[in-house]
């Protein structure tokens, strides 16, 4: 981005009154443009929203987290930008604090010292607003005796120091360091440091480094949600060779067949298996043969880690169609790669929310383009135990199939037999990313269909009186994981449920009803308020709601307990409850 695009950016006029997206850039240099580049793609990641950042004092890094805290709160995010010179003066050029040889050790603790007031000023913000952090990116001054060609060892400590603390820091959920990787990909390195706007005004960075180094603190400031599930083609793709042509034994996907992208293919699918990706398969084929195939001891993609399958020779189309209501996913969330431009084309025109890509055979180089675009699209910080067990989870639930949909009788006596049992967890974690992504993501059942920023979710959690509830499924049919979760309030008079969810996944197996009832024994209050709101795919909620008061939910819905006590339904689960953490 240029700096005219930015500002151009930065000009449109949003409407007053507006939601704020606040946003403070602690950082030991002048801000300038790397301040409007930062507000300027983050205007184009929040076009409704009004950017506002905010800076420190020049020089002092640290004094500037420090000083922050009394209003850290209010903030949507932090961003910390890390140079050289923030860790010791005399890593920059503007101090002249000398660069004798026998400083250098001095310089090394001093960085150590520095690194660990940086991490504790840092990570103090933990758990109140999300945290973005770029280390060092530029270069550092020629301070050391050995020639450029070779590094010296005070240097090599002096980028080891960093990268601990990098790692340090990383640990922590709620933060999130911008990719040395990328960065160095996007902006090379000697086109970085612009020596004259350092001395002259204290800002380091050339325009183009600004912009790059802005773009990536946006995305992390954004955090878009993964992706959940990849459709993939066989023949041509996942394996190279027609399978009916070649027959199983036929088709390769090793070095020696020239076939080694489709291993590679195979692996990496595999990896996204294992991170708790969906992975199906959508093929023009004969069933039997792909059986066959997917059962070689040889595949690098094991046929569990497939489901479902839809091999036959109708339209691509259908088969996406069938294989998103078994997930009971939208296409928004999915990935269809195949070799056919004109499978691809098909597929795109039924779902254009869907991402299609036509599968590079024989460009080595497209090939590992795809490999990261795939890898950016399904990436996350950390697996959790939802995403191992979802598939495991969708396959009971195919499994089962109508069972749970049969008569009142037949409903009681399936349920009373599942051994179910549901693991109650009461209080404020705001780094529960399953529980933030079960409020944004489903519909179904969903109390108003509100959304919640990453910084909307913590500032929300943070409130006194406010706790979040969620609840762990699994019966003798498998695991379901974390399948619902609901935040309210408790003013100490009045109990008030502000948003709640649960996935598709979990229906029919009156956990809804057990929640209320944990509820009302919980919080003992006679009568519990929800912030109901109708939306155009919230039925499954509406309809739980009129069961219970024997006619169509209003705005705002009271139940009180005698009122659930009379009409809900018998309840078989074995509950048991963790411990309560600040609730």
């Amino acid at each position: 981005m240029k700096l005219l695009t930015a500002l151009d950016v930065l000009k449109q006029r949003l409407p007053e009154g507006g939601p704020v997206r606040e946003v403070f850039l602690a950082c030991g240099f002048t801000p300038i443009h790397l301040q409007t580049f930062l507000a300027a793609h983050l205007q184009l990641y929040f076009p409704t929203e009004r950017i506002e950042i905010t800076t420190g004092v020049y020089g002092d890094l640290v004094g500037n987290l420090e000083r922050l805290q009394p209003a850290a709160t209010r903030l949507s995010a932090l961003c910390v930008v890390i140079e050289w010179s923030d860790l010791d003066p005399r890593l920059g050029i503007r101090n002249l604090g000398g660069w004798d040889v026998s400083d250098i050790p001095d310089v090394l603790e001093s960085l150590h010292q520095h690194s660990q007031r940086l991490c504790q000023g840092i990570e103090r913000f933990c758990g109140t607003v999300p945290i973005s952090i770029s280390m060092p990116t530029l270069p550092i001054p020629p301070l050391f005796i050995s020639p450029l060609h070779q590094q010296h060892h005070h240097e090599l400590q002096l980028r080891e120091a960093v990268a601990s603390m990098a790692a340090s820091l990383s640990r922590n959920q709620g933060i999130r360091i911008v990719s040395s990787q990328r960065l160095d990909e996007l902006s090379p390195a000697l086109q970085r440091f612009d020596v004259k706007a350092e001395i002259l005004s204290g800002f380091p960075y050339s325009l183009d480094h600004a912009s790059t180094l802005a773009e990536l603190l946006a995305a992390t400031i954004r955090n878009a949600p993964p992706r959940k599930g990849l459709i993939t083609d066989l023949d041509g793709t996942l394996w190279s060779g027609i399978l009916g042509e070649a027959g199983v034994d036929g088709i390769c996907w090793e070095m020696d067949g020239r076939a080694h992208i489709h291993g590679l293919y195979q692996q990496f699918l595999a990896s996204l298996a294992s991170a708790g990706v969906l992975i199906a398969v959508a093929s023009r084929n004969d069933e039997a043969l792909v059986e066959q195939a997917l059962s070689r001891k040889d595949m690098l993609l094991k046929r569990d880690s497939l489901f479902p399958l839809e091999v036959h020779w109708g339209l691509k189309s259908e088969s996406v169609r069938r294989i998103l209501r078994t997930w009971n996913i939208g296409p928004d969330a999915v990935v269809f790669v195949d070799d056919s431009p004109m499978e691809v084309a098909e597929v795109h025109e039924a779902f254009p929310e869907m991402d299609c890509i036509v599968f590079p055979n024989n460009n080595y180089q497209a090939f590992w383009d795809l490999m990261r675009r795939l890898r950016n699209s399904f990436g996350k910080s950390t697996v959790s135990i939802e995403d191992s067990i979802r598939l495991q989870s969708i396959r009971t639930v195919a499994a089962i199939g109508q069972s749970l949909q049969d008569a009142e009788g037949r409903a009681d006596e399936f349920l009373k037999n599942a051994e179910a049992s549901i693991v109650f967890s009461l209080g404020r974690d705001v780094h529960d990313s399953r529980a933030l992504e079960l409020i944004n993501k489903t519909n179904q059942f969903n109390l108003n269909g509100k959304r919640f920023s990453e910084s909307d979710w913590i500032g929300y959690l943070n409130e006194p009186g406010a706790f979040l509830l969620t609840a762990n499924y699994e019966d003798k049919y498998g695991p379901l994981g974390k399948v619902s979760v609901l935040i309210g309030r408790d003013n100490g008079s009045l109990l008030t449920v502000d948003g709640w969810a649960m996935s598709c996944r979990a229906f029919s197996r009156r956990i809804e009803y057990q929640i209320l009832r944990y509820l009302f024994d919980v919080f003992r209050f006679e009568e519990i308020i929800f912030e109901y709101r109708k939306t155009d795919r919230n039925g499954p909620l509406q309809g739980f709601f009129a069961r219970l008061l024997q006619r169509p939910p209003d705005s705002v819905v009271r139940i009180s307990n005698r009122c659930f006590s009379q009409r809900a339904p018998s309840l078989y689960h074995r509950v048991e409850d963790t411990l309560r953490h600040g609730a």
